[in-house]
């Protein structure tokens, strides 16, 4: 990565995407930083700084299409390019039984969870494909994708989605230099986990045991594999999930 590469980062005010916004400007990466919340968003601009690159927030719900169109729009006329995206942002889903989940809940997870990454893409592909040397585009899908979960049906789909929405876009867009694969954590010590599982403790410690590695993971542990995912030193990689899961038995 050079000092001239611009990445978008959604979800970028905390968890995996604040932590993925420091790895890149580690390494020299300007960074748009895409979330809903302002105050914890700039927050991770200043530590974009702080790690001595540059960066820009952006206040963005990516289930509107305007707000990410704009989003895309601000980062071009901040930088003049992008290189990078790492279409992040997503919500989780309380454990609770299908039959007694709601549509209102079914539409806001595959509103921000499937159809925030396919506007991410649709307005960040058209700018990769006018750089020479195309871009690289990570999403967020989870281990949940490539399993079955009892009660949390709905997170689960929409990760499922979020593969198959990542191989068909890598197969459209090889040819131009776009490079498109997804990531697949396992628990990872996030504010989505917490909501997730709320105060059930006993539960916290099963899912802990479930992966073989005996703990759930840190947010910079999932950063370093995308970071490299969007890197030249993944060039030869496309359309792949890659599991950063800590080898939880549920796969």
């Amino acid at each position: 990565m050079t000092t001239q590469r611009v990445a978008i980062i959604t979800g970028g005010s905390s968890g995996i995407g604040r932590a993925t916004t420091v790895a890149l400007a580690k390494e020299g990466v300007k960074v748009a930083v895409a979330a809903r919340r302002a105050k914890e968003g700039e927050e991770t601009v200043q530590l974009v700084k702080k790690a001595g690159s540059d960066g820009i927030f952006v206040k963005t719900d990516v289930a509107n299409e305007d707000d990410v169109r704009l989003l895309v729009e601000k980062t071009i006329k901040k930088y003049g390019r992008l290189d990078y995206a790492f279409n992040n942002a997503a919500i989780g889903e309380r454990m609770t039984p299908l039959v007694e989940q709601t549509s209102d809940v079914f539409d806001q997870i595959m509103n921000v969870n499937v159809k925030g990454v396919w506007l991410c893409m649709k307005y960040e592909i058209p700018q990769m494909l006018r750089n020479s040397g195309g871009g690289a585009i990570v999403n967020m899908s989870s281990g949940a994708g490539v399993v079955g979960f009892p009660q949390m049906p709905i997170y689960i789909a929409s990760k499922h989605a979020v593969l198959g929405l990542t191989k068909s876009a890598a197969l459209e867009y090889a040819k131009s230099g776009i490079r498109i694969n997804a990531v697949a954590p396992g628990g990872v010590e996030t504010d989505m986990l917490k909501e997730t599982i709320g105060d059930n403790h006993q539960f916290l410690e099963t899912f802990k045991s479930m992966h073989l590695i005996g703990r759930i993971g840190d947010p910079e542990e999932i950063a370093n594999a995308v970071a490299w995912l969007l890197s030249d030193k993944a060039s030869f990689v496309l359309g792949h999930t890659l599991l950063v899961d800590g080898g939880i038995i549920s796969r």
